[in-house]
């Protein structure tokens, strides 16, 4: 039980913090090195693990075509982007930050023909979808979490109630015992006095477990909230 309410206060700790910093994604002109050569792109600044942040990024880009990674950046050929399908390469890079990393897309003009200018129109947009679902995905991941913990609060509900239904079913054997065996009622009335505590206990923890229920859910809801209005 103590356990269960040490899981149940991080749980809600956890969610009150992450919702300090805001979830509105923006995005601006940058330069990244590819190639030894400075090139012009779009990126947008995400907050969280550099790691888990090149991981989600890796897969967004997948969606559009292929992909591989070297150390330096991220390379996306055969990409497939508004309906239409470019083979030339466009370039993917994460650099770290203070509170999490850049993510950036760009290309080498040089590469490029005539559609070098028409591609290029869609990296704002390509960024900023991908810092959204960033976002919603992590939120959606805190949401996994509380839901877990709204369920096993649900389960010692669940065997509380069990519990003190059987619980009360022996007091009301006791009582019975109680009046037919007079012989044994020093032992009787320490058992009995034992249930009630019993009891007692069981009320207060189910009294817990009710309150903690109704914050997870508060939670749940605060978090659902916050998901809607990422844009």
């Amino acid at each position: 039980m103590n356990k269960l309410k040490s899981f149940i206060v991080f749980v809600i700790s956890f969610t009150i913090a992450g919702s300090v910093y805001s979830q509105t994604v923006t995005t601006k002109k940058e330069t990244a090195r590819i190639k030894g050569e400075n090139q012009d792109g779009y990126a947008t600044d995400l907050e969280g693990n550099t790691d888990n942040i090149n991981s989600a990024f890796v897969k967004y880009l997948k969606t559009f075509g292929k992909v591989k990674q070297t150390s330096d950046y991220i390379t996306l050929t055969e990409a497939t982007i508004n309906g239409k399908t470019y083979q030339q390469p466009i370039y993917g890079v994460i650099k770290s930050k203070d509170k999490g990393a850049q993510a950036w897309v760009g290309i080498n003009p040089k590469e490029w023909s005539a559609d070098g200018d028409e591609i290029s129109k869609h990296f704002e947009t390509l960024v900023h979808d991908f810092g959204v679902q960033f976002y919603r995905d992590k939120i959606q991941e805190q949401i996994d979490e509380s839901n877990r913990a709204l369920s096993a609060v649900e389960r010692q509900q669940q065997r509380f109630s069990n519990q003190n239904r059987d619980l009360n079913m022996k007091l009301e054997d006791n009582k019975r015992e109680k009046i037919q065996l007079e012989k044994s009622l020093v032992d009787n009335k320490t058992e009995y006095e034992t249930l009630l505590k019993k009891i007692e206990k069981n009320k207060k923890d189910q009294d817990s477990l009710i309150t903690s229920n109704e914050q997870i859910k508060k939670v749940i809801e605060a978090q659902k909230a916050r998901q809607g209005k990422v844009n």
